[in-house]
């Protein structure tokens, strides 16, 4: 089976051998169980992640109590730039949420990928900035939006991630308690 990231590539330009080979090299592909940690509080993050199939829960602790911040699915990179980029210990873990498989992105493989095929370099960075343009338009979102909107946006942009995490980090994630995620739900379906 073709590596995932040399499917993904090849949809925009046309790849060597040479640079399929490098790519397969550079990013192995693994399987983790569900509770697997990727990243830990506390570790500096060397890896992303690029999600085959699976789901990331990305979480932080306030006060001994999770908040989870993010869902990374299918064809989405968990990365931790504040640690990778800054050498520093992260915040944050990165959990599988279930059984997931990903592309395992280490950032002095990648820069030595890129010395040898520099043209990956650019792909890369446009990647990089379309994810980053993806997040601060959530985060906007995110901001000025109520419970309701910011569930009803969930269930539009996302909804086969109702089905696959339990409601309690779906609640943290949307910035409210469980029983307000109940509510909405009652409520929608009482509406329908």
């Amino acid at each position: 089976m073709e590596h995932i990231l040399v499917q993904f590539m090849s949809q925009l330009t046309a790849l060597t051998q040479e640079e399929s080979i490098a790519i397969e090299k550079s990013f192995p592909i693994r399987t983790y169980e569900k509770g697997h940690h990727l990243l830990k509080e506390g570790r500096i993050a060397s890896d992303a992640f690029f999600v085959i199939e699976g789901c990331i829960r990305e979480y932080e602790l306030s006060d001994g109590v999770e908040v989870t911040t993010a869902f990374y699915t299918e064809n989405q990179s968990a990365i931790n730039f504040n640690s990778q980029v800054n050498k520093i210990p992260s915040s944050k873990y990165f959990e599988c949420s279930e059984k997931t498989t990903v592309a395992i992105l280490n950032g002095e493989k990648e820069k030595a990928l890129y010395q040898s095929h520099p043209r990956f370099e650019r792909f890369c960075r446009e990647g990089m900035e379309q994810m980053m343009g993806t997040q601060q338009k959530t985060l906007s979102k995110f901001i000025v939006s109520g419970p309701k909107e910011r569930y009803l946006q969930l269930l539009q942009e996302r909804p086969g991630l109702i089905h696959r995490v339990p409601q309690y980090q779906l609640a943290s994630y949307l910035g409210i308690k469980p029983e307000t995620l109940s509510r909405i739900r009652k409520k929608m379906a009482t509406e329908k």
